[in-house]
């Protein structure tokens, strides 16, 4: 396995819609260390989760994981699952206000609108079809890493650009706030 780098804002992968993988081309032994290197990468930067476009592949691949993680120590923690060819639809009306931040966004975070309740159907990184339900911070974390596949950052959906601030400031001023409407969002979804 190999630590790779992210690509940051800016970078014209990051804005590329990732092309949809066939069951062939997931099978390929060159996906598959792919994939090894991308949940690598993932947990050595910290990440709560990582798209492939985030290593300079625009292919339909996001990896999730959050385990104690400490660039997130009030999201709920979610065991590795990898998602090939996500599609996300939401189950509800029903949203919640995310203070966000992104590994290709270095220093920054921001409040983003999410869907409360989602259903995911994908692959897993074998070609096996998944259809399961996300709710809370967890959903919201889902969404994040699809809208990478879609060409999309966080900072596409901050309403409010005076939400905006750096890693520094939102734990000076913005945290305690958060992480209290936090645990307020995991104790109604359960994640």
């Amino acid at each position: 396995m190999t630590i790779r780098k992210i690509a940051t804002i800016g970078h014209p992968v990051l804005r590329k819609v990732a092309n949809e993988l066939t069951r062939e081309e997931l099978a390929l032994p060159e996906t598959q260390r792919f994939i090894d290197d991308l949940v690598e990468t993932m947990f050595d930067a910290n990440g709560a989760g990582l798209a492939a476009n985030q290593l300079f592949e625009p292919v339909q691949i996001c990896a999730i994981c959050i385990k104690d993680n400490p660039r997130y120590p009030y999201k709920p923690n979610y065991p590795l699952t990898v998602l090939v060819n996500p599609e996300l639809t939401p189950t509800s009306d029903e949203t919640f206000v995310n203070f966000e931040g992104c590994l290709s966004v270095p220093n920054l975070r921001g409040e983003v609108q999410r869907f409360a309740t989602i259903k995911v159907h994908a692959w897993d990184r074998h070609g096996n079809d998944l259809d399961f339900d996300v709710r809370g911070l967890t959903a919201g974390t889902f969404q994040h890493e699809v809208d990478h596949l879609l060409g999309k950052l966080f900072v596409d959906g901050v309403k409010d650009t005076r939400t905006l601030c750096t890693w520094l400031d939102f734990e000076r001023y913005f945290q305690a706030e958060f992480v209290a409407r936090a645990k307020g969002i995991v104790a109604k979804y359960g994640s």
